[in-house]
């Protein structure tokens, strides 16, 4: 099946089978007796991952609706087919009551996959307490430590982790002052109706590019199959089924489900996937559920006595008009926004279009954020790094909330010069970024460029990929430097783009971005798709 053409098709039905979970009713042949077959039993994995603090519904569009739903720039095209609101914990907590109610509570468990409590301006506002407070209350059982679940640096972290009723542990993130996974035991192993099942976490390898390398100090990051290696046989010996939640991303997952013997189902994460039907590679069975909160994901593992014989999947479409909210959750929540509402529902300014985020692919949202920048610093060349997460701005009134969805993050305005070379080895950089002759060397989507224009072949060898620059209808010269203005983040080598800190005359401001955008945004009252488009041709 060519995934890129068909993954989309769970979106392409009519809403009402969308409400319902979509289930794989593929039959397996276990090779068991009829009486064996009749003994068979199921439990439940019911998963989370990529929520990047988003416990508010939010509205989906036919386009993209989130940062990596509609880019053409993935191998896998995902799609909604309506304009609905979708999401929000307290449609969560419904549904997975339903399903706790359903199969027995002991026959379930509830998992998430890391990059969760960040992102978001309540989450920035209490530090990610939200939504761990959030979490506690569906009592989940794990959670994989993300790359932005140190975005607030490691000692929030461990003071989330301490506050979770839930552990959140990755095997492959190493403490270096006692050597050991942090926070603990990377793994758990739990009786489900009668079936020991094993769990290990695996957060991000790549961490350190992924945000300030401050955040982490202290930390060393492995590649995540090579703590599978490790803990793998030891879990096999007990448990009957061994799972691992994984923070890798879809590509390096099936690279483990290849390369590393022993787990029976990958529950996946960063990459913003949904696999339906389940991905099996070998004997490894690969599952994800998007992100946003909008989809739960639940495994469910069918057992021939004490061996696994297949995996179903079943994804709860979290339609807001197809469930109650939790009144107990959605009491919280109301809790949770009460001191911070002018905040957080502050009008910013009318968008008279959708205006999203795409992320392996040129993104107009911060085609509009780069056109900001230019208009207010006067440079050449504005630079966004490539972020794979947020929710479309969508026509109408956009709130502060909404823009912070985007932009969470305090990093604040700078700006420099970079020669024609140093652009070019850039561009390049992210090139690589996007088709690595190592999936384990991926990291970061494109670099999200303004005001200059170039050509991408991704069929051509590593650093021969960029053609045809040019800055203001001008061949770009190698020697010749051009002023840049970006922010903070993208000095300290973010997504592997070194050259950015190597550039002259920077100037850091005190201007926070988001902050910026939103005083510009307020300035113009109404925004439309940037009419910039274009700039960046690529052939994959």
């Amino acid at each position: 099946m060519n995934l890129r053409k068909h993954i989309g098709i769970p979106f392409l039905v009519a809403p009402a089978i969308l409400a319902a979970a979509c289930t794989n009713t593929a039959q397996t042949s276990t090779g068991t007796s009829l009486a064996e077959e009749q003994e068979q039993k199921s439990i439940h994995i019911l998963h989370t991952n990529d929520m990047h603090g988003t416990y508010m519904p939010f509205l989906t569009t036919t386009g993209n609706a989130t940062a990596q739903t509609g880019d053409l720039g993935r191998d896998t095209l995902i799609t909604f087919n309506q304009a609905a609101k979708i999401g929000g914990f307290a449609y969560l907590a419904s549904a997975v009551e339903k399903v706790r109610s359903e199969k027995g509570a002991g026959n379930v468990l509830l998992l998430d996959g890391g990059d969760t409590f960040g992102d978001d301006q309540l989450g920035n506002i209490t530090k990610g307490e939200a939504m761990i407070r959030l979490m506690n209350t569906l009592n989940y059982d794990l959670m994989a430590l993300g790359n932005h679940d140190f975005d607030y640096g490691l000692q929030r972290t461990r003071e989330l982790e301490q506050m979770a009723k839930f552990p959140m542990r990755a095997a492959n993130i190493i403490d270096e002052s006692s050597q050991q996974p942090v926070f603990g035991e990377p793994y758990l192993v739990k009786e489900l109706n009668g079936v020991k099942v094993a769990v290990l976490a695996l957060g991000y390898r790549n961490t350190p590019k992924t945000g300030n390398p401050d955040n982490v100090k202290g930390l060393r990051f492995m590649v995540g199959q090579e703590a599978a290696r490790k803990y793998v046989p030891e879990l096999r010996q007990k448990a009957d089924v061994v799972v691992v939640l994984s923070h890798e991303g879809t590509a390096v997952d099936y690279k483990m489900a290849r390369e590393v013997e022993g787990i029976d189902l990958i529950i996946g994460a960063h990459s913003h996937d949904i696999l339906e039907p389940r991905k099996k590679i070998g004997q490894t069975y690969v599952v994800q559920a998007l992100s946003d909160d909008a989809v739960l994901g639940d495994a469910e593992l069918i057992m021939a006595g004490n061996k696994l014989a297949d995996v179903k999947t079943h994804y709860h479409w979290l339609w807001n008009d197809k469930l109650q909210p939790d009144q107990k959750v959605q009491a919280l929540v109301d809790e949770l926004r009460k001191p911070h509402l002018s905040k957080l529902e502050e009008n910013v300014v009318e968008s008279k279009d959708i205006i999203g985020r795409q992320y392996k692919s040129e993104s107009p949202f911060d085609k509009l954020v780069g056109n900001l920048l230019l208009e207010g610093y006067k440079g050449d060349v504005a630079i966004m790094p490539g972020v794979g997460y947020g929710i479309s701005l969508k026509p109408g009134m956009v709130t502060s909330e909404e823009i912070y969805k985007l932009l969470p993050h305090p990093s604040k305005i700078v700006t420099l010069t970079m020669t024609g070379k140093q652009l070019k080895q850039t561009l390049e950089q992210t090139a690589k970024n996007l088709k690595p002759d190592n999936k384990l060397a991926a990291v970061g989507g494109l670099i999200q460029t303004t005001g200059i224009r170039y050509e991408m072949d991704l069929t051509k060898p590593i650093g021969q990929r960029i053609s045809n620059v040019m800055i203001k209808n001008q061949p770009v010269s190698d020697t010749q430097s051009y002023a840049i203005v970006t922010h903070g983040g993208l000095l300290t080598g973010l997504h592997n783009y070194d050259e950015i800190g190597k550039g002259q005359q920077i100037k850091r401001t005190d201007k926070p971005l988001t902050e910026f955008i939103i005083e510009k945004l307020k300035e113009k009252k109404t925004v439309t798709k940037p009419a910039n488009m274009g700039e960046v041709t690529i052939k994959r």
